[in-house]
């Protein structure tokens, strides 16, 4: 993928809050976060935000383009084709020396096409190669159980794709696309003006090198048509809310005979009425009584799968102790979570009379108000 403005502009890791020399593992991590933070639908107001973190994952959240991405931030502002900078020496036509057409690589064959260099690299003008298709981004809203365990759906979406009819050729069904007969194919045309030759895109063919002569009754020759379409996403169990899911190559098509663009779903996962989650473990909420916190006991847990667990509270239990049964959490690729019980001692709001008597005489037994607080000093009333 070929550098944009933006990459000289901007620094992607400042934009995520993690340092250049981070793995990819805490930029994924930075950035869920910060789509959790910053997603206009549970923040409005954001949105400018939201995209931006969005924009900066692009890059830096894929391996291959954040090598680009290093490469031009160590080559620095002189590699700017975008613009110059300040003074002499601020971009490739700002001085210092030894400039050369040939050394700006792409944009070296560009000007080259302008002032029609002969011979060397580049030699003629050359047609404008494939172009890579723009990037979607969809959302998908799944819930708590699927997040969990995994699955295989479709979203929908409303986007440039592939003619129907031409199937991207823009040309009328029975026919093809043919080389354009005012530049020959090339997709440039030339005007020689003695010591140099103007190069221009050819106004026939737009610079594509080819022409349409029957074109497509769907989309008129251009190839792609704006329709609903569905695409069917894979979404690996354990995922968490605020991924972004690449679904690659099927963004918007290319031209010139490029490679389509990638999707990018983003996750919503909805709650649950009775379990939460932290990672990989699933946690649960479990109320007891007073007299199976003291006296110990053995409970029913239920768990995401359906089948439940039997639990031994020991005696003394104290309020808000966890728990932890082995293996019954996330089923991640990473590592199998566990389930993680919170017991919290229920106390009725309402007693009976024979429940009153009970408590009233444990109380008298058990001088509950000075030995709870002794360790608070002797003026600490019962």
């Amino acid at each position: 993928m070929a550098p944009q403005r933006e990459w000289f502009e901007k620094d992607y890791y400042k934009v995520l809050g993690v340092d250049a020399s981070a793995d990819q593992k805490a930029v994924t991590k930075a950035y869920r976060k910060l789509a959790r933070e910053t997603h206009p639908d549970s923040n409005p107001g954001k949105e400018e935000r939201f995209k931006e973190v969005s924009a900066a994952y692009d890059v830096v959240g894929d391996p291959d383009r954040r090598k680009e991405y290093d490469e031009v931030r160590r080559l620095g502002p002189a590699a700017n084709p975008f613009g110059g900078g300040s003074g002499g020496g601020g971009g490739p036509f700002g001085g210092g020396g030894g400039f050369r057409v040939e050394d700006l690589g792409d944009l070296g064959d560009v000007l080259g096409g302008i002032f029609g260099r002969r011979g060397g690299r580049g030699g003629a003008p050359r047609p404008p190669g494939p172009q890579r298709g723009g990037d979607l981004e969809t959302e998908l809203h799944l819930s708590f159980v699927d997040a969990v365990h995994g699955v295989t759906t479709t979203v929908n979406l409303t986007s440039e794709a592939a003619c129907s009819t031409c199937h991207g050729s823009g040309a009328e069904p029975g026919s093809a696309p043919v080389s354009c007969p005012t530049c020959g194919g090339r997709g440039v045309t030339d005007d020689n003006q003695g010591l140099f030759s103007l190069s221009a895109p050819c106004t026939r063919c737009a610079g594509r090198g080819t022409i349409v002569e029957r074109p497509c009754h769907t989309c008129g020759g251009t190839g792609s048509e704006r329709r609903p379409r569905s695409v069917k996403v894979r979404i690996a169990a354990g995922v968490e809310h605020g991924a972004r899911i690449r679904v690659k190559g099927r963004g918007t098509p290319g031209r010139n005979g490029g490679p389509a663009g990638d999707l990018f779903v983003v996750v919503f996962v909805a709650g649950h009425p009775l379990f939460g989650r932290r990672g990989n473990d699933l946690t649960l909420a479990v109320p007891i009584t007073f007299p199976e916190a003291v006296l110990g006991a053995e409970i029913t847990v239920p768990t995401l799968d359906g089948p439940t667990v039997t639990l031994r509270v020991p005696p003394g239990t104290r309020s808000g102790r966890t728990f932890r049964v082995k293996g019954r959490g996330v089923p991640a690729a990473a590592a199998l979570g566990d389930l993680l019980v919170t017991v919290e001692v229920a106390v009725p709001g309402a007693l009976s009379d024979a429940e009153r008597e009970a408590v009233e005489a444990l109380a008298a037994a058990s001088a509950v108000g000075t030995s709870v607080r002794a360790h608070l000093g002797a003026g600490q009333a019962v």
